[in-house]
């Protein structure tokens, strides 16, 4: 292999990189950008084997890249297709206002408002439940002042409650493919990261001290509607008892969930020609699908150059729960998915502890800026005054809440597993 290749593709790498935090400064999609710079990376390993065993490992390498991403793609998928539905017929919206009265506290309002991000988000990709979560917020006409304390919480809830459900945050469900821990250990994240969502609450709910006034809206929810939303959650708890009784991958669970989606649908009538019930796919976020995998072709390809071993030694210079807290922080500045993909690509070993203190770490730290994670960019796109600045006046309590969280996690660890 040339000598300039290794630094060429790491080149390409941090100009993926950039392109990711820089976006909208540059404004150019970064899902074009990173698959562009991926599939470059291949094209210049194979262009450049020098011989035909380099030529083979380079063949082999991209093969194993391309089945982590087929699972990890088709997995989200089917959860996204389901929750692409889901959201078009409002009941997800009905479900919110069932549970809201006309007339509630602040506080009681803001805690209700973290606990229903916090379950949603468990359930449905981050982008679906911040907007869901922020269309909420937006309805109530709070001052500028509370709004922001709202989508704070709103932010930080909708990350936590992904990382104990491989639903709900794309590298949970990354650590878990990768074989780290099995989903029982990650439903017990749930308590920790419930424990911090509930800290920060109280401590923005402080100065709250009015009521709001909630206007329900109602929308007619045909029967089809609710058995398609039956068929999601037996098809996430059949995912769960699959997985631990029969070890059965996730994605095989899930598609099958989609394929009865769609023959219900079929029966109830729901799907005809001018209305096709595979329209719901070309709904779901493609962009995510197609930045994660930019992404991991990029990770995939600087593994190939063992561009990662820099990972491995910084787990040797510090204890594992003091490197997993600092993965957690750059998170909050460098994306989570390419981050935690180039952990795993390195092989880093740890203890089963230490794999969920990383999964809570790497999920719930790009909470601490708003550019940190997809949640804070599409708050701060909906929510006008939700900036950089405003949302960093929040950074104690949250940095308290994340530490509270991953301290949580690691006595957890220690007493349970």
């Amino acid at each position: 292999m040339p000598d300039f290749l290794p630094y060429l593709l790491i080149i390409l790498a941090i100009i993926g990189l950039l392109a990711v935090v820089l976006e909208e400064v540059i404004h150019v999609n970064k899902a074009q950008v990173v698959l562009f710079l991926g599939a470059l990376s291949w094209i210049l390993l194979f262009a450049f084997s020098p011989d035909t065993h380099t030529h083979e490992l380079v063949q082999e390498g991209l093969q194993e890249n391309i089945g982590e991403i087929a699972s990890l793609w088709l997995f989200l998928l089917a959860a996204m297709t389901f929750v692409a539905y889901l959201n078009k017929k409002g009941l997800i919206e009905s479900l919110i206002y069932r549970f809201l009265p006309s007339q509630i506290s602040e506080r009681k309002l803001l805690l209700m408002t973290g606990l229903f991000s916090f379950v949603f988000s468990s359930l449905a990709d981050n982008i679906t439940a911040t907007l869901i979560s922020v269309a909420l917020i937006l309805s109530l006409n709070l001052s500028a002042a509370k709004t922001l304390r709202f989508a704070t919480v709103v932010v930080f809830a909708v990350n936590s409650g992904g990382v104990a459900m491989i639903t709900g945050d794309v590298t949970t469900l990354m650590i878990f493919l990768a074989g780290k821990v099995s989903i029982t250990n990650l439903l017990l994240l749930s308590l920790p990261a419930l424990t911090a969502v509930l800290l920060l609450t109280t401590m923005l709910s402080w100065s709250l001290r009015d009521h709001a006034m909630i206007q329900h809206k109602e929308n007619d929810l045909a029967q089809v509607d609710l058995a398609i939303a039956a068929i999601f959650i037996l098809t996430i708890l059949a995912t769960i008892a699959g997985n631990v009784v029969f070890d059965i991958p996730p994605v095989l669970s899930f598609l099958t969930g989609l394929s009865v989606m769609f023959l219900v649908a079929r029966a109830y009538g729901e799907d005809t020609e001018n209305h096709p019930i595979l329209n719901y796919i070309r709904q779901i976020e493609f962009d995510t699908l197609l930045f994660f995998l930019g992404i991991l072709l990029i990770v995939g390809s600087l593994k190939e150059i063992h561009a990662l071993d820099s990972f491995v030694a910084l787990y040797q210079h510090m204890p594992a729960w003091a490197a997993n807290y600092l993965m957690g922080l750059l998170s909050a500045v460098i994306d989570n998915v390419p981050l935690t993909a180039a952990l795993l690509k390195a092989d880093v070993t740890m203890s089963l502890q230490e794999w969920m203190a990383l999964t809570y770490a790497v999920g719930v730290g790009g909470s601490l800026l708003i550019i940190g994670s997809a949640a804070g960019i599409v708050a701060m796109s909906k929510i006008n005054e939700l900036t950089f600045g405003s949302y960093l006046k929040f950074f104690m309590a949250l940095i308290i809440a994340y530490s509270a969280g991953y301290g949580s996690v690691l006595l957890l660890g220690h007493y349970v597993l």
